[in-house]
């Protein structure tokens, strides 16, 4: 079978799927309805297997096709790379750029810095994810990540860089603290109401607690309100629903405007590192380079 036959009908088939319908995607190729259609039929012919569902009214893929779907994107995205970095320094960043960020972080944080790299670069168009889940950069086609948390051992393929690590405080508001009076120690402090962070699986985060030089004690608390959202969080603390502890990226702001208050200073404690990573193999394509340049230190956490 000629490779050239073979990528033809991979790329009738992914534009298929992605417009919907023949017609649309003989649009796009620049083909006829026929010649698009016989194309996928072909390779349904070539895989036993058939790909579509096909109604008078509607296109759908089966649950092979979209499975082979995922394949497909992923081989012509290595292989618009690999022409890519061939001639990266003769190109100006453009094409879809994929980046996975954390919820929370990444709208604060990292959102800003892509729309300018993407008003620098028109020919640029972001395809940006907010996922508190682990992410297969490489399996999953994205460019660019950030990880909060992340590894000693980090698998060779991936290029990282350290951003920093989280400084965790524990703070309130002040109209809580005037209702229920302010903690002047640890013990004091678990005895107030806690607004925790809660995980998809039903369990909620605990909170670090030092001890002098010694390692953290993750201490489980039961928080009077258990929010699934970084933001949410610290808008119910703001809301005076209670105690939390929270990192100083998300709630520097407030605290400089006094609207909450940060408590027991000496409790403040490391939290998790965050860092910077990407497929090594796209890191010669210039739109990789360019946010990777573009980022720079702003995303570095002091």
């Amino acid at each position: 079978m000629i490779y050239s036959e073979r990528l033809k009908g991979l790329e009738a088939f992914v534009c298929t799927a992605d417009a919907g319908s023949f017609t649309a995607a003989a649009e796009r190729m620049n083909l006829t309805n026929s010649a698009v259609a016989k194309a996928v039929s072909r390779l349904e012919t070539r895989l036993n297997t058939r790909l579509f569902e096909r109604t008078t009214r509607s296109l759908s893929l089966t649950d092979a096709g979209a499975a082979f779907y995922r394949t497909c994107v992923r081989v012509l995205d290595e292989l618009q790379v690999a022409e890519q970095v061939l001639a990266a320094d003769k190109m100006e960043p453009f094409g879809r750029l994929r980046i996975d960020v954390p919820a929370t972080f990444g709208r604060m944080r990292v959102l800003p810095l892509v729309l300018a790299f993407a008003e620098m670069h028109p020919g640029i168009r972001p395809h940006i994810s907010f996922t508190d889940r682990f992410v297969d950069l490489v399996e999953e086609g994205i460019d660019v990540g950030v990880r909060i948390g992340g590894t000693d051992a980090w698998p060779a393929a991936l290029g990282h860089r350290f951003l920093g690590t989280e400084r965790l405080i524990f703070c309130a508001a002040p109209s809580y603290l005037k209702r229920r009076g302010t903690p002047e120690s640890i013990a004091e402090l678990f005895t107030h109401d806690a607004v925790t962070y809660g995980r998809a699986d039903g369990s909620a985060n605990p909170w670090l607690v030092a001890h002098g030089g010694g390692p953290a004690e993750r201490r489980f608390v039961e928080g009077r309100i258990i929010v699934g959202d970084g933001e949410a969080q610290v808008e119910t603390v703001l809301a005076g629903g209670g105690v939390a502890q929270l990192a100083t990226w998300l709630v520097e702001d407030h605290l400089a405007s006094s609207q909450l208050v940060q408590l027991l200073p000496d409790a403040a404690i490391d939290g998790l590192p965050l860092h910077l990573v990407w497929p090594r193999s796209r890191q010669l394509l210039p739109k990789v380079d360019g946010l990777l340049s573009h980022f720079g230190s702003w995303l570095e956490i002091r």
